[in-house]
């Protein structure tokens, strides 16, 4: 659920919604999304000073307050 969300939002704000691919690598009490994009988007997704990963960051914590799962969000060029 939480993977189809941020693929989403990304792929509204993205020039080249096609390139967005999300991976997910999970451990016992920590989950890695990894969010692919075309070179030309890493910049927005990141957005000024990172406020817009922020933003995605911001609404995965309520997330990790409703199971108690900690998650790590990284932008990568595909």
């Amino acid at each position: 659920m939480l993977k189809d969300f941020i693929a989403q939002y990304a792929r509204l704000i993205s020039s080249y919604p096609d390139d967005i691919r999300i991976e997910v690598n999970e451990s016992d009490d920590l989950s890695e999304i990894i969010l692919y994009a075309n070179q030309a988007d890493v910049g927005k997704l990141i957005g000024k000073e990172g406020k817009m990963i922020g933003a995605i960051k911001t609404v995965v914590s309520g997330c990790k307050a409703k199971d108690g799962k900690g998650y790590r969000i990284n932008v990568e060029p595909a």
